[in-house]
């Protein structure tokens, strides 16, 4: 589940949308990476700082929307566990995973079977461009948070690629 994309979902449920709704693929992938995902829940908005904002207002949509989001990321952490058989880090990155710490803080709670342990005070201290690790002491699981810069990688990228480079 992304901004506006819906993430997993069985495949035959798309067809039953379809067949019961008269759509089109068009208008099937309209829905599922347009209007789907954070937005499809939350209706408002599909970024996750008016989600937290309704949030702390009581909106119950918006809670909605935040719980499924970071219920997928959890989820997912346990699926890479399981097929890995181990976890040595978590690295929260990007727009969400560097600025939301009420995001990091619901996907890391409850994981002490993984013997992952966060600290809510370094948790709380690491937002907005700030690296650093929010794991507590006796976590075996390294929980870290890492700024990206996006943009000068794809500039780099691009620049690389237009010099011949690559």
């Amino acid at each position: 589940m992304m901004g506006t994309r819906c993430g997993d979902v069985d495949g035959g449920a798309f067809l039953r949308i379809a067949e019961n709704e008269n759509m089109s693929i068009n208008d099937m992938n309209m829905m599922l990476n347009k209007k789907s995902g954070i937005l499809g829940i939350y209706k408002r908005s599909s970024d996750l700082r008016d989600v937290e904002e309704d949030i702390e207002k009581g909106d119950k949509r918006a809670i909605l929307a935040y719980s499924m989001y970071n219920y997928r990321i959890k989820k997912y952490i346990g699926a890479y566990a399981a097929a890995l058989g181990h976890v040595d880090g978590i690295i929260f990155t990007g727009g969400v995973g560097e600025n939301a710490d009420l995001a990091r803080g619901p996907v890391c709670r409850n994981m002490e079977y993984m013997s992952m342990r966060l600290d809510e005070e370094k948790n709380k201290e690491t937002i907005r461009g700030k690296e650093g690790f929010i794991h507590s002491e006796d976590s075996k699981v390294k929980i870290a948070v890492i700024p990206t810069n996006e943009e000068l990688v794809i500039a780099l990228e691009t620049e690389s690629i237009v010099r011949g480079q690559r």
